[in-house]
């Protein structure tokens, strides 16, 4: 079992949390996004097709609690309570609907004076292979993101370095964002190559063309210069 460890605040460091630390910065990667889940059908009461869950989480095996107070998830206005708080792990929200929009998700820090992080998601419900369409599979839309810390206060510094493991066992996501990082690596090496051999091509034909229109205007000049032929 894991030991409780008692939060660091700012009295202990005052109203300014102790001061930035200059020089310093700190990230914090993490995962947003959300999964869906299509129910066969219309549902009859509401109309409603998916159950969908929204969430933040650590990209790596740690309680973000240590230094995050709450995350506001702000939903569509046609839901009951469309402001939604969450104060512990898992920072998710579960709902059902049958339409994609927009969610704003704040991020509130346990030092006050740390300013709060703001994403934007966009809520997929049906942008998926057949499996997903049909409930066999659930559908995934979720992202990679990092938070840095510029100049955290002694209290922020403190907080960002004692977090402990989430969990024992494996910390696993909905993607592998490693594969996908070395496919987006490969892809932009691929473009690199590509866009290099096309300016070397466009230099290769501004180069001849530059030749060309100078063989012209001497050309131009030679008839300029040679005398006509046949005046009395």
């Amino acid at each position: 079992m894991f030991k409780v460890m008692a939060v660091a605040t700012t009295n202990e460091f005052g109203p300014d949390s102790g001061g930035r630390v200059k020089g310093v910065t700190i990230v914090k990667p993490l995962v947003y996004g959300n999964v869906a889940r299509f129910f066969g059908k219309k549902r009859e009461e509401d109309g409603h097709t998916h159950q969908w869950t929204v969430y933040v989480k650590p990209y790596n095996n740690e309680d973000m609690s240590a230094y995050v107070k709450k995350v506001h998830f702000k939903l569509h206005e046609s839901y009951n309570n469309q402001n939604r708080i969450v104060t512990k792990p898992p920072y998710e929200v579960t709902e059902t609907g049958w339409g994609e929009f927009e969610i704003v998700i704040k991020i509130y820090f346990n030092d006050p004076n740390e300013r709060p992080v703001t994403i934007y998601h966009i809520l997929k419900l049906f942008q998926s292979p057949p499996e997903a369409q049909n409930g066999k599979k659930n559908l995934v839309s979720e992202f990679y993101e990092e938070i840095v810390f510029q100049d955290p206060t002694q209290l922020m510094q403190h907080l960002l370095s004692t977090t402990r493991p989430m969990t024992h066992g494996p910390w696993k996501h909905e993607t592998d964002f490693e594969a996908k990082k070395q496919s987006t690596l490969k892809a932009i090496a691929e473009a690199r190559n590509k866009i290099r051999q096309e300016v070397i091509e466009y230099k290769e034909k501004l180069t001849l063309a530059k030749e060309t229109i100078a063989q012209f205007k001497d050309e131009i000049a030679a008839v300029s210069k040679a005398p006509l032929s046949g005046a009395h």
